[in-house]
């Protein structure tokens, strides 16, 4: 599997949280090839299962599909759009931005801004009611394209950096959802030590509620959640964010089940799978959180992968750490680890 143009397919469409539509009908094409039955469940995520034996531990992968974006909520008399977020979007980008509104048709417009000829502060981060993006059309003509509850997304082009370095939009998380296609894609046709479900969940940016119904429904005897974490950066303390190129990062918290921490960090180092450890002092504010404590309780696992620009539209990975976690996850599917 090609990781760049996996990515490259999952980012394109739109899905922001309560409008995933079209990333997961991107994702499911993806899964079929590996879980044929998969399907979009009555929710928004995409699921599937892969039975290897009677009496096997069932393990779910999950990952989510939802990127942070925004939603219609007003169309003033002058045609300026008003709107508010949906999930964490870091405002200090959304001055002048290029966005689309996904309505009967896609209408791009641009977030408006004063110059800071006319400010009183420049150097102030617009607040979320202050936002109002102009589509160049009457209030009238916008009517006839977009309705309120519509979702927006900011424009970005999908580009590779140098060093091989990736940067687009929805990379959280569906950088995650690419190394779990990865992790399929190395063990297809091989005997695993466990049956698979795999969901690539919405909703998460708004509270981890796909992952909630699923897991409840699933029952998973163990969970696997990826996600992004935070990439190293010159003003961030080295303990505050991990390299990108450091491989796979570790999940360690309270939260987490400690046995598959330490089963995991063994196959790392005994496959020479580059890892890094994040630890974090609480939750993991991810779909671990709720999965975790799910039902009668899941042993679950945190896997994330570094990503500097989070919640904004220049996301940035490193492809091998996509790969690394593909591969840890590969590794512990296939229950091989050296003593």
């Amino acid at each position: 599997m090609n990781i760049k143009e996996t990515l490259k397919l999952l980012c394109e469409p739109a899905g922001v949280a309560g409008s995933e539509n079209a990333a997961s009908e991107a994702a499911l094409e993806l899964l079929r090839k590996f879980v044929p039955n998969a399907e979009i469940d009555s929710f928004g995520t995409v699921f599937g299962t892969l039975k290897h034996e009677e009496n096997l531990p069932l393990l779910l992968l999950d990952a989510h599909i939802d990127e942070i974006g925004m939603i219609v909520n007003f169309i003033d008399e002058n045609g300026f759009v008003k709107v508010g977020r949906a999930g964490g979007v870091d405002r200090r980008v959304l001055s002048a931005a290029q966005v689309t509104i996904h309505g009967k048709k896609p209408v791009k417009g641009v977030v408006c801004t004063l110059p800071p000829h006319v400010q009183k502060d420049e150097n102030k981060v617009i607040k979320e009611e202050e936002i109002a993006i102009d589509c160049g059309f009457s209030k009238q003509e916008l009517e006839q394209l977009i309705s309120l509850g519509d979702s927006v997304t900011i424009d970005t082009n999908f580009t590779e950096l140098q060093g091989g370095k990736i940067n687009a939009r929805a990379l959280d998380d569906r950088a995650g959802v690419c190394a779990i296609l990865h992790a399929l894609d190395l063990t297809k046709s091989e005997k695993l030590k466990y049956n698979l479900a795999v969901t690539f969940s919405v909703q998460e940016e708004i509270g981890c509620r796909g992952a909630a119904i699923s897991a409840y429904n699933i029952n998973p005897d163990l969970a696997i959640a990826v996600d992004v974490s935070y990439g190293d950066y010159p003003k961030c303390a080295e303990n505050k964010a991990w390299k990108l190129g450091g491989g796979v990062m570790l999940g360690a918290a309270p939260s987490l089940d400690r046995g598959l921490f330490e089963e995991m960090k063994s196959i790392a180092k005994s496959k020479n799978i580059k890892h890094q450890i994040e630890v974090m002092s609480g939750k993991t504010s991810t779909n671990a959180d709720v999965i975790g404590v799910s039902r009668s309780d899941v042993k679950c696992a945190l896997l994330s992968i570094p990503l500097r620009n989070m919640h904004t539209p220049a996301e940035t990975v490193q492809p091998s750490d996509i790969e690394a976690v593909g591969q840890l996850i590969a590794e512990f599917l296939r229950g091989e680890k050296d003593d």
